[in-house]
């Protein structure tokens, strides 16, 4: 049986996560740890910022998912009302449902996201390193895989951004179709301005402008990006230079005023300037926005957009849900079938013992037979006992991914005194 236990963002408190994730980090070889519980033939740890998870194939009978959620709430040091409000546990089919939904990022805290397959992966990768998994595990995951990867080519939920950062570098690319040869003004060094930055690259600019108070910390963060970095004061200047200017300091007046652009317009040529404002309270002039040439975006006007596509990803969440449903019984098929394995072997041994046992017997008569002779009733009696098997065998392998596999599995059995 498939079991699930673990904690995310939406049962757990940052300060509880913490104590899972250290108290788990530190602990030397987790995975043999996890494995020696009694009833645990394979293993998974899953641990992120946003999720500590242990996925585990268990014998049927035991109590293996709770010895795995002690063993989180033990090497978390969390008292037992901690543990209590905070672990969910998963078997069968709904442990299945929910790694999928994990590797598909509809269960992040930001539906969508990209990060958290690879590091589904990543666990899986150091899982196989270290032995943990087995035939169950290994087919469940690349499963997952293909269920993720399914979502993300399938629907548009990590199409539309859902972060101010993000729609802010996304109207900035739309506006121009490619950041290319554009020279971006970034106001500000701080976390929004990395951010922003940073996501800046990954689409493709190529010339940033890091403008702070502080120009040592302008420095810090231009370097990041290989960009130049100059103190407020030059701050003019840049501006003439400028496509896009993304301002988010936490200045209580404006850094760029009306008056100021007023004064480069002439020295812009006409260019046009797009302005996204991103700081509360607001860095940018509201009047900018009534000069020629000068487009001015401010959070509002981005949190709208950011709650369209919130919106957006939640409908194309509905599409995700059904190819989760498609994969989930394609492996819950998979693995019916597997249960009727072993005894498809067992019947399978049973009828070549009888064959041997036969021959065996007829031995005095059949030496008396040539060579060739007794090849042909060998592979006549073959051939009849594959007839004979054909049909158990097949409504084994049918008939288990769509009714109870364990019924038709020990129907089999008794039938043929396979134990």
């Amino acid at each position: 049986m498939i079991v699930l236990t673990g904690l995310n963002h939406k049962t757990a408190p940052l300060a509880v996560r913490e104590k899972i994730f250290a108290g788990c980090q530190e602990k030397k070889d987790l995975l043999p740890a996890l494995r020696s519980i009694g009833g645990v033939e394979e293993v998974l740890y899953l641990s992120t910022c946003n999720r500590v998870e242990i996925l585990a194939s268990v014998a049927e009978d035991g109590n293996a998912l709770k010895e795995l959620s002690g063993f989180l709430a033990r090497n978390g040091g969390l008292n037992q009302a901690e543990a209590a409000n905070s672990f969910y546990e998963y078997r069968g089919e709904d442990a299945v449902r929910h790694i999928f939904r994990v590797a598909s990022s509809l269960d992040s805290m930001v539906m969508g996201e990209a990060q958290i397959l690879g590091q589904v992966k990543d666990a899986y990768r150091e899982a196989l390193a270290e032995y943990a998994t087995g035939v169950v595990i290994n087919r469940l995951m690349h499963c997952s895989f293909r269920a993720a990867k399914r979502v993300r080519s399938e629907t548009g939920i990590a199409v539309n951004p859902v972060s101010v950062s993000h729609a802010a570098v996304e109207l900035a690319k739309k506006i121009f179709g490619t950041l290319t040869g554009k020279i971006i003004l970034l106001i500000g060094a701080g976390e929004m301005a990395e951010l922003t930055g940073t996501q800046l690259i990954e689409k493709g600019a190529q010339s940033i402008i890091v403008a702070n108070r502080s120009l040592a910390q302008a420095e810090l963060l231009a370097e990041k990006f290989h960009g130049e970095a100059v103190a407020l004061d030059a701050l003019e200047k840049k501006l003439i230079e400028a496509d896009i200017v993304i301002s988010s300091t936490g200045a209580p007046d404006f850094i760029v005023t009306a008056d100021m652009l007023k004064k480069i317009h002439h020295r812009r040529k006409n260019r046009l300037l797009f302005l996204i404002d991103i700081a509360v309270p607001r860095d940018i002039d509201p009047d900018a926005s009534e000069l020629e040439n000068v487009y001015l975006y401010n959070i509002d006007n981005l949190q709208d957009i950011v709650d369209e596509n919130i919106n957006a990803r939640r409908k194309e969440a509905i599409k995700a849900e059904k190819i989760i449903d498609e994969e989930l019984e394609r492996f819950i098929n998979w693995q019916k079938e597997l249960e009727s394995v072993p005894t498809i072997v067992s019947l399978r041994n049973k009828a070549d013992d009888i064959v041997k046992a036969e021959i065996e017997k007829a031995s005095g008569w059949m030496n008396d037979l040539k060579k060739e002779d007794q090849e042909k009733i060998e592979i006549l009696i073959n051939s009849i006992v594959n007839k004979v098997l054909h049909s158990p065998v097949s409504v084994m392998k049918e008939e288990s991914s769509e009714f109870n596999s364990r019924d038709i599995v020990a129907a089999v059995r008794r039938l043929f005194r396979l134990d």
